[in-house]
């Protein structure tokens, strides 16, 4: 989860760079930073706890000499944030420099074993092995690739590793990565290396891959590619990435989170216009097979959820939902290949559910993935990918990769409906071209709900616990809204359904306590008119998301969110979120939090 930057360049500083840089991947970890260059055989190193730009205000992260250079933003798993705890991590002699992101589950038995040796550790972090393993081995005569080879050898767990040395190496970058993402970019005389595209991306939109299994060595003139088996160069095309820097910066807004929120219709808008044949390919393989699991985690598990019904409904295939984290533990062992796995990812690299992948591949499951990048461990894992068009997203709570991802599962229900025949082909139709419609009705709903957002911020701000409540395929709503509220603004915030909430959740209801439904004008619309009664009988404070001119539920709730146009109910999670993604927003400003960057989590969980 944490975000690293390599360059190696022909001339000139690096560090102001990788400065930027890391502001642009703050959001996979801001526990620490810290940046080492290289000149002239000596290691400049600078890094502390704190933001980036805490960081920088004290140590002036742009005044360090060297035309190569390595740098690291922090999301802690061994050792709590501090100074020592930063990376870069060092050999004894200040001679080699190591950024990490994953875990090395050996590390403590490595640890005791150079200890004994006579290294001298600073840190608590798994990390600092590395660099000490690598003096070893260089000592023995081996050059830098050499020993990170030997390094990879000895280590066991999840890492993307990037490494460089005052020694006679001190031209060059060597990378390597086992579970946790690296790419590489490439200009006239500059290599970068990241461990996320908009890292460089306003240097460069050329991409390579580098793939689990693989090293590469970065010098300003070439980026060579090696398989770790067997030292056989590897030739690989470089990736033209769509997304422009622009995309990549606030363009005004005063938040990520604010700006992908707004960017949301033309996000499902660019999904819509997926090619045909991706979709449909998708479908045939879900219809060929006995069982479907669809496995996500976080966000991408509320789309799982909205997806199921959205498969029920209109295919009459009924999916299982399960947990990645705790697929293996769940399915005993029952796997076939006749079964078919949904996994849906944004990043591509979430590590629970790439575990799971792997575990049914074994067992010769189908694996379709959805994903919103390009090159993720997930899509080369898959037997087809459909890769959504949200383009980058920095805020750390998802909203617009969240729509995409349902915007695809409704266009491969579609598809599987016309092949099961559950739903007549005109009324396929008319779902179909109210998805076409989605985008402008977003757009409507973030301009009629925005305001009243910020009120009900200032409003709520002060209360400790919300209750978010829906039934059918609005559980899917008020479980993604509830993890708004958790995640950026600090907020107890909880999900039911609205039948299950007078099994245990309505003894929480006193004079005042707020209660948000999500009420869409379906089916379960005249029961979740007994649930609201029932709650306002105990003195609930009563807030609803409900179509435009409903005036009976308009007339029951304290505070209405408003949707502008009646959607097919099946879609309807990918409408009536939206003021809720603005309240979760707006309540985390009221109560003076920063949305983009939400304490304890980063943008892609990359650690079991």
């Amino acid at each position: 989860m944490c975000g690293i930057i390599g360059v190696v360049q022909k001339r000139g500083d690096v560090a102001p760079f990788i400065h930027q840089a890391l502001k642009r991947l703050e959001y996979r970890g801001y526990d620490s930073v810290g940046v080492t260059t290289i000149e002239k055989h000596k290691l400049y190193i600078k890094k502390d706890q704190g933001k980036v730009e805490e960081v920088h205000r004290k140590l002036d992260l742009d005044e360090m000499p060297g035309s190569i250079g390595i740098g690291h933003t922090r999301w802690a798993t061994h050792g709590a944030p501090s100074m020592l705890n930063s990376h870069p991590h060092f050999d004894c002699k200040n001679e080699i420099a190591v950024v990490h992101n994953g875990v090395i589950e050996n590390f403590m038995e490595l640890r005791k074993e150079l200890s004994a040796k006579g290294h001298k550790f600073r840190s608590e972090t798994d990390t600092e092995i590395i660099p000490h393993l690598l003096e070893d081995y260089m000592k023995d005569g081996m050059d830098l690739v050499e020993a990170v080879k030997e390094v990879t050898k000895r280590i066991e767990g999840t890492y993307a590793i990037v490494v460089m040395s005052t020694k006679e190496e001190e031209n060059k970058i060597v990378c390597t990565r086992d579970g946790n993402p690296l790419v590489i970019g490439r200009k006239e005389n500059v290599s970068y290396v990241s461990s996320d595209i908009p890292a460089f991306l306003p240097m460069t939109n050329d991409m390579i891959l580098l793939l689990d299994g693989e090293i590469a060595c970065l010098t300003s003139d070439e980026v060579r590619i090696e398989s770790l088996s067997d030292g056989s160069e590897i030739k690989r095309d470089s990736i033209e990435i769509s997304w422009t820097a622009d995309q990549a910066q606030k363009s005004g807004y005063p938040h990520f989170m604010l700006k992908e929120i707004h960017e949301q219709p033309d996000a499902i808008r660019n999904t819509l216009r997926l090619k045909e044949d991706i979709i449909k390919q998708a479908a045939k393989i879900i219809h060929s097979s006995d069982r479907v699991f669809m496995l996500a985690m976080g966000t991408s598990g509320h789309s799982a959820l909205a997806g199921r019904h959205m498969f029920a409904s209109i295919a009459g295939v009924l999916p299982t939902f399960e947990l990645a984290s705790d697929f293996s533990d769940t399915v005993y062992g029952s796997l076939t290949d006749r079964d078919c796995i949904i996994a849906i990812t944004q990043s591509g690299e979430t590590t629970d559910t790439i575990t799971a992948v792997k575990y049914a591949k074994e067992r010769g499951v189908k694996i379709v993935a959805i994903s919103n990048v390009v090159g993720s461990s997930i899509t080369r894992l898959a037997d087809h990918t459909i890769l959504t068009q949200a383009g980058p997203e920095i805020g750390v709570a998802a909203t617009k990769t969240f729509m995409v991802q349902l915007t695809s599962l409704a266009l491969i229900a579609l598809a599987l409906g016309e092949l099961t025949g559950f739903t007549d082909l005109k009324s396929i139709e008319t779902k179909r071209k109210c998805l076409e419609r989605i985008p402008e009705i977003v757009s409507e709903t973030i301009s009629r709900n925005e305001e009243l957002s910020r009120r009900l911020a200032g409003e709520l701000y002060d209360k400790t616990s919300l209750l978010f409540l829906g039934r059918g395929v609005s559980i899917a709503t008020a479980e993604e809204a509830a993890l708004k509220l958790k995640e950026i603004a600090y907020n107890h915030a909880e999900a039911y359904s609205a039948g299950e909430s007078k099994h245990g959740p309505i003894a929480l209801v006193e004079d005042g306590f707020p209660v948000i439904f999500v009420a869409p004008n379906d089916k379960t619309r005249s029961r979740m008119i007994g649930n609201i009664m029932e709650m306002k009988a105990r003195g609930a404070s009563v807030v609803s998301v409900i179509l435009k001119d409903d005036t009976e539920l308009e007339s029951l709730s304290k505070f209405v969110f408003t949707i502008p146009e009646d959607i097919e109910p099946e879609f309807s999670t990918m409408v009536f979120i939206v003021p809720l993604q603005l309240f979760s927003y707006y309540m985390a400003l009221r109560k003076g939090y920063d949305p983009d960057m939400p304490r304890n989590l980063a943008k892609s969980v990359t650690v079991l």
